[in-house]
């Protein structure tokens, strides 16, 4: 009898290691992956550049959201695509929202507002990238590309192969956060769980 009870608890515990052992590895690759997509630009000609917001300050962007707007602002002075969305709505006790400050900002380095759309509803990136492929099937998009941090590149590019959103990520580089910096690296490591988990949970139909 001991015996036997020897030879189950032996049994579970290999089997509680390999399964460590395969979640282990799914998440290196999930990491890599992070950092590979992070560090592609594979921005291209498209209907609309879409621009995730990021916190602004009484109508200041943040110089995470600054930094994704000058490269946003880039691409758009390139041809890249004819117009600009916004996106990011209002944190507690705000008195704008982050794309109605991206739009000043714009505005201000040239953009006119015949080339600015505004979603200015979401609080979080799923919010953002659902209202962006509800915005881009209304007026008959066929792609955009993707503007934000380079740690954040997969988890869009996942959610938006979801929705059936055609997009092509270009990050910017001017970022505050460096991927090598202490910030960077909590943010790569988070997104190496949150993309995943993005990919399999979220709801793509909504």
């Amino acid at each position: 009898m001991a015996r036997t009870k020897r030879s189950f608890l032996g049994s579970l515990f290999r089997l509680i290691g390999r399964v460590c052992l395969v979640l282990l590895m799914l998440w290196g690759a999930s990491l890599a992956a992070v950092l590979l997509v992070g560090n592609r630009d594979s921005a291209q000609h498209a209907d609309a550049i879409v621009v995730l917001g990021a916190a602004q300050y009484a109508g200041r962007p943040s110089p995470v959201l600054e930094a994704r707007l000058d490269h946003a602002i880039r691409l758009y002075r390139r041809g890249i695509a004819p117009r600009l969305i916004f996106t990011g709505g209002k944190a507690d006790g705000d008195i704008t929202s982050e794309a109605e400050t991206s739009k000043r900002y714009a505005r201000r380095n040239g953009v006119p507002d015949s080339a600015i759309l505004l979603e200015s509803e979401s609080r979080s990136t799923t919010e953002q990238m659902h209202a962006v492929a509800r915005m881009t099937r209304t007026r008959n998009y066929a792609d955009v590309v993707l503007v934000s941090d380079r740690f954040h590149m997969l988890r869009l590019l996942l959610t938006a192969w979801k929705l059936k959103l055609k997009a092509y990520g270009s990050p910017t580089r001017s970022s505050p956060i460096a991927l090598t910096d202490p910030a960077g690296i909590r943010y790569v490591l988070l997104e190496s769980v949150k993309a995943p988990l993005a990919f399999l949970i979220e709801d793509g139909a909504r």
